[in-house]
């Protein structure tokens, strides 16, 4: 059977809406069908699951989100504005949706172990991202070249991840977007030579990148 993309779509954004309001267990497939305008049934057309539309949600997200952020790397050397603009647009992208950063940030760290090791296969292409610019920085003499890498990985997305979480914890009351400069600033302070201050921002520096 030919699936219909927009259908497919249309559910997923029914799901995110519901387990925004309901949580993950208590968001119903019936309720979710009734949100996107089809039968129950269609739903299993194309999902096996709630865990599956779950997982739907997140790789349809961190999909765009990759994809951005490889556009906007593409052709550039500095690693500090690397660094920038993969937290700017992470950021901006959960910021886009309020429910969808409240589904990824808080009900998916409610799932069981198995549906956590598939996040972790969904992540990885992300976490390679981060690795390339650790070791560009390494590479240009920028990022201390004792750092390591796993470690910086983790202090990278860690601080990425409960800056977005206390965003939506807190009711998503100021702009998330506007924290990508302070949050490259203080992670470039742990990554950089001590003696090599290029990758400090203006702070008037205006935050477009398209």
């Amino acid at each position: 059977m030919r699936k219909d993309r927009a259908k497919y779509v249309a559910i997923l954004q029914a799901a995110v809406k519901v387990m925004a309001e309901s949580g993950y267990y208590n968001a119903q497939v019936s309720r979710i069908a009734r949100e996107a305008g089809v039968a129950d049934g269609t739903v299993y057309l194309y999902f096996k699951n709630k865990e599956d539309i779950l997982i739907s949600i997140l790789r349809e997200t961190i999909g765009e989100i990759i994809e951005r952020v490889q556009a906007a790397l593409t052709g550039l050397e500095d690693p500090a504005e690397m660094l920038h603009r993969l937290v700017f647009l992470y950021f901006r992208g959960l910021a886009e949706t309020k429910d969808l950063a409240m589904v990824t940030q808080v009900h998916l760290r409610q799932t069981n172990p198995d549906v956590r090791r598939k996040i972790g296969d969904i992540m990885r292409p992300y976490y390679r991202i981060i690795d390339r610019i650790i070791e560009r920085g390494v590479e240009r003499g920028m990022f201390r070249p004792t750092i390591d890498r796993r470690i910086a990985r983790r202090m990278i997305f860690g601080t990425m991840d409960e800056t977005v979480t206390a965003w939506v914890l807190t009711g998503a009351k100021y702009d998330l977007v506007a924290l990508a400069g302070p949050v490259v600033d203080l992670l470039l302070g742990g990554l950089v030579r001590r003696e090599d201050e290029r990758w400090r921002r203006e702070p008037d520096r205006k935050e477009s990148l398209g």
